[in-house]
């Protein structure tokens, strides 16, 4: 028995058990895929493709869990024969020992663990000790654990479809850019446009001072409820991106690019990194009985993800004022100047991080919440009451939501605002000129490498041929 005696699931386990082998499995899990991942890299190195091509395949069953799962049916048996002091597991505890159910109700399920629980307690017994986890918990654990992940990447994927189909509707705004580009490519003479009186500028721009500071921040807090992008921020964004990154191709489709660049960012968010796992131990130390923890934890992913959209649409803002600050009129279009100095520590890489992380922890309150609901029920004493599981479900709700049709598309607009672009850019109107270089290249060692063979055998023959001539002349007669 763990807990000191008093029940055998999670609920009567000290959270700094659950953190110490949830630390344990998630360290060794997390070194074998890096030494799987650098040796990979070295097979590729030496050109082993083979070799390379089946360890990927290896790497991404382990991505699965599988290892994981191999892992605690591996130390299962020396986990549970651990034995500590009974004083030590009484601290800590997610419920209150007053809420242990009666040995009655526990009869049935300890039915399937009874032998190899006995066999623990037996070994510990004899020290005069108890467990520090019992084989049930440690396998509640490990479908936690399971869970999280499928709940994660699904949420993940959930967020990249309904955003992507929401930044695949700009599509229009993109063809009618173009087309209007088209049709006004003949005028010779560019046309002078009054900075005040565009329409980016007009929705964006709200003075000067510090009290235009205030409403833009105030502006940027609301605009990511309705209507976070318009024609005019996609426009004006869009000719910004392409006069400074690509000006030689005036018909660069900027809108492929950013689904392209959302594709790969997508890697990235579906992945669970290091410090997502470092977020689940503390979580799971902290979640002690009376603090709560599952219930103010949840407001962490809201706050983040309201800072990160009102920081994109202020990013946006601070791309009018600039041009509204220095000018009146401008001939030509109006174009906005991409900065990382717009961003948080001028990285724009953290908005990425930040979103990457409010995924994953509103995935874990969800996946929290049934787990609990179907390992324990609802009238657990993990559960909590139900004045703190509503508005937990519902900020969860409200967080993918807003994160799906506001936060991500403006994301995947803004970001590409900063002071260089990302390699997605090489697939629109560099990859096919360095394709046909390096084919070109290609050939011409080819062409190359035949003609000095060439040159070498008919040389050979040459000499061959002289030196019979030779032999011919000296031989007597």
């Amino acid at each position: 028995m763990s807990g000191g005696g008093e029940g055998d699931t999670l609920e009567f386990t000290p959270t700094w058990v659950v953190a110490a082998v949830c630390t344990v499995i998630v360290a060794i899990s997390l070194a074998a895929e890096r030494l799987i991942h650098y040796t990979g890299k070295y097979l590729k190195k030496k050109n082993q493709k083979p070799l390379y091509e089946a360890l990927q395949k290896v790497k991404e069953e382990l991505m699965l869990l599988g290892f994981i799962s191999l892992l605690l049916t591996v130390l299962q048996s020396s986990i549970v024969k651990i034995c500590v002091p009974k004083d030590v597991v009484m601290h800590l505890l997610p419920c209150s020992l007053s809420d242990a159910p009666s040995h009655e109700s526990q009869h049935h399920r300890r039915l399937l663990v009874e032998e190899e629980e006995a066999a623990a307690a037996g070994y510990c017994t004899a020290k005069h000790k108890v467990p520090l986890l019992s084989l049930e918990a440690l396998h509640h654990l490990h479908i936690f654990i399971f869970v999280l992940a499928i709940v994660h990447v699904t949420f993940s994927l959930l967020t990249v479809v309904f955003g992507g189909a929401k930044i695949r509707q700009w599509k229009h705004w993109e063809d009618s850019i173009a087309k209007a580009n088209y049709e006004t490519a003949h005028v010779l003479k560019p046309r002078v446009t009054h900075v005040q009186q565009h329409d980016f500028i007009r929705d964006r721009f709200v003075g000067m001072g510090k009290r235009s500071a205030i409403f833009g921040w105030m502006h940027s807090f609301f605009k990511q409820f309705y209507g976070s992008v318009s024609k005019s921020d996609y426009a004006a964004l869009r000719l910004g991106f392409i006069m400074t990154h690509c000006k030689q191709n005036p018909k660069f489709n900027f809108h492929k690019y950013m689904i392209r660049a959302l594709e790969d960012d997508f890697k990235t968010v579906v992945g669970i990194s290091w410090y997502l796992w470092v977020f689940v131990v503390i979580f799971l130390f902290l979640n002690v009985n009376g603090w709560h923890t599952y219930f103010w934890i949840a407001f962490i992913p809201f706050v983040l993800l309201i800072a990160v959209g009102t920081k994109l649409e202020h990013v946006i803002i601070q791309l009018a004022h600039e041009v509204a600050e220095k000018h009146v009129a401008i001939e030509g279009e109006l174009v906005v100047q991409p900065s990382d100095d717009h961003f948080w520590f001028k990285r724009p890489q953290i908005v990425l991080i930040l979103i990457h992380f409010i995924l994953f922890q509103n995935a874990f309150e969800i996946a929290f919440f049934f787990w609990i609901l179907v390992q324990y029920g609802f009238n657990s004493c993990i559960m909590g009451q139900v004045g703190f599981i509503v508005p937990r479900l519902v900020i969860g709700v409200i967080i993918q939501v807003l994160c799906s049709y506001s936060t991500l598309p403006l994301y995947a607009l803004v970001t590409q605002m900063g002071t260089h672009f990302k390699k997605s850019i090489f697939d629109e109107h560099i990859q096919v000129g360095l394709l046909g270089w390096a084919s070109k290249a290609k050939m011409k060692r080819g062409l190359k490498a035949a003609t000095d063979a060439g040159t070498s055998i008919e040389g050979s023959t040459v000499r061959l041929q002289m030196s019979g001539i030779n032999q011919k002349e000296t031989t007597p007669t």
